[in-house]
């Protein structure tokens, strides 16, 4: 632990070179750069641009507002980043604005327009079409204009929708494509044994709860609690009235719903893995609203916003109806499963007895985080050529019927080796599953003969398995791992 260490920049090495990459070429270009909310977007871009262009860049975010204040924007970001007015005047209009890009472009500049998605309100949307003219302008010169255009967007299916719809004024006119997903397993542990622990407990109960959010981990960091036991973090992030992340969730994702989808969000947090049917009755129970609109409302939530996930039953076809769902990011599910409760209720009770509720949540909702932090260790390590098992793909989805459990099913197609996994949150709870485990990884393997004469294994895994319980499991056929093992060397 290094407690007086400052902060860096993690992860990203990939997205840096391609950056790097655009900027060498000495021509125009169009980025698109996409990711939710907090995944380092702007962060990544000043990164790349620091050593290239730090004197080149004009960064503006746009507000979700009129013209005017769009505008207004524009003229404060010029008079920051000191552009001197009688070289470039101040837009007064949309149109106005996307020739300035131009104008700036061919002077070198590199523009950076933020919250690009809240050009397809209606109010702005006509920017776009003035935008395409001076695109298609530089393109035309692209070998005499030094400049270029990154435009980044967090709500994916509208940004995309603005560059790649056919009917979209910018359609296929941006050179590049940048989808800014999560840091990998290694960068947070880089940023645990910097400036915390990697221990197994803290690396599941930080994942779970930020996942590869870069900002997340930054905001504990500067309040000092990092490294701090998991209910004093907790308590300063989320429950005192200056806590950083106590209105996240609310201004970040569930703002954009405008009070929609509530009901049905809420359970899919609360009950990972429910079917429609489950969620029917549920708001057929609770609300007032028709729960024939569950299926609109899920529509919504999956292809607009990202917010829910549907997995389908394992070897479906992609088009099957029936499906399970999921909250797709963890703090979201942290939030509205674990954390909004007790939050709102710190001016009525201790905040002591709060946190600890909310703890005890959070630690019934790590035994699904462990599994999904298990498979991307399994993909993070087999694509890294690390560990014993080199995958070639899992069988993700879940099997149609309830008395089946198994939370890994790992491929390795070419030596013709299939790895069950278990997963639990107390160590302790393996080795009383193990004969339940071994029955359902027989029924998986009667009911699916294409894997006859392959190699079976079976895995239990633990955050963190003794040594005593290790050889316990071990001499009952069984390969062990906890998080020690699947982070070595990460």
């Amino acid at each position: 632990m290094n407690g007086g260490a400052r902060w860096g920049f993690y992860g990203r090495s990939l997205e840096l070179r391609q950056i790097e990459s655009i900027l060498r070429r000495g021509r125009w270009f169009f980025v698109r750069v996409s990711g939710r909310r907090r995944i380092g977007r702007t962060t990544l871009i000043q990164q790349g641009l620091r050593a290239s262009v730090p004197d080149r860049v004009l960064y503006v975010q746009i507000p979700d507002s009129a013209p005017a204040g769009v505008l207004s924007a524009v003229s404060d970001a010029m008079d920051t980043f000191g552009f001197d007015p009688t070289q470039f005047p101040r837009p007064s209009s949309l149109l106005e604005l996307a020739r300035t890009i131009g104008v700036l472009a061919r002077a070198g500049v590199v523009v950076v327009l933020d919250e690009f998605q809240y050009f397809s309100r209606k109010a702005l949307h006509e920017f776009t079409s003035y935008l395409q003219a001076v695109v298609d302008d530089l393109s035309r010169d692209a070998a005499d204009v030094p400049g270029g255009l990154f435009v980044l967007g967090s709500l994916h299916a509208e940004l995309v929708a603005l560059l790649e719809d056919r009917d979209a004024p910018l359609y296929q006119r941006a050179t590049d494509h940048i989808d800014l997903g999560h840091l990998d397993i290694a960068s947070i542990l880089a940023i645990l044994r910097a400036h915390a622990d990697a221990s197994p407990e803290r690396l599941l109960f930080l994942w779970n709860l930020f996942e590869g959010v870069p900002k997340f981990y930054l905001d504990c960091f500067e309040q000092g609690v990092l490294g701090e036991p998991r209910r004093v973090l907790l308590e300063r992030m989320f429950f005192l009235s200056s806590s950083p992340l106590r209105g996240e969730a609310d201004n970040w994702f569930l703002s954009e719903l405008r009070g929609r989808y509530d009901v049905v969000l809420k359970y899919v947090a609360r009950h990972p893995g429910c079917s429609h049917g489950d969620l029917v009755d549920h708001v057929r129970s609770v609300s007032t609203e028709n729960p024939e609109q569950v299926g609109g409302y899920l529509k919504y939530l999956i292809e607009r916003y990202g917010m829910i996930e549907k997995r389908l039953p394992i070897f479906s076809r992609p088009t099957a109806k029936k499906g399970r769902y999921y909250v797709r990011d963890n703090f979201l599910r942290s939030w509205l499963a674990c954390l909004a409760s007790p939050v709102s209720a710190i001016n009525f009770r201790p905040v002591s007895e709060l946190v600890v509720q909310a703890d005890e949540r959070l630690v019934d909702a790590e035994g699904f985080g462990l599994e999904r932090l298990v498979g991307m260790l399994y993909e993070e390590r087999s694509r890294k050529g690390m560990g014993d098992f080199p995958l070639t793909s899992r069988i993700e989805g879940y099997w149609d019927r309830r008395d089946v459990e198994i939370d890994l099913v790992a491929l390795d197609e070419g030596a013709r080796r299939i790895r069950f996994g278990t997963c639990k949150r107390s160590a302790e709870k393996l080795k009383a599953d193990l004969t339940r485990f071994g029955q359902h990884v027989a029924t998986f393997l009667r009911e699916h003969p294409m894997y006859e004469g392959w190699t079976v294994e079976r895995v239990a895994i633990a955050p963190a398995v003794s040594a005593e319980l290790r050889a316990d499991i071990e001499a009952r056929g069984f390969i062990v791992q906890d998080l020690v093992d699947l982070t070595a060397g990460l």
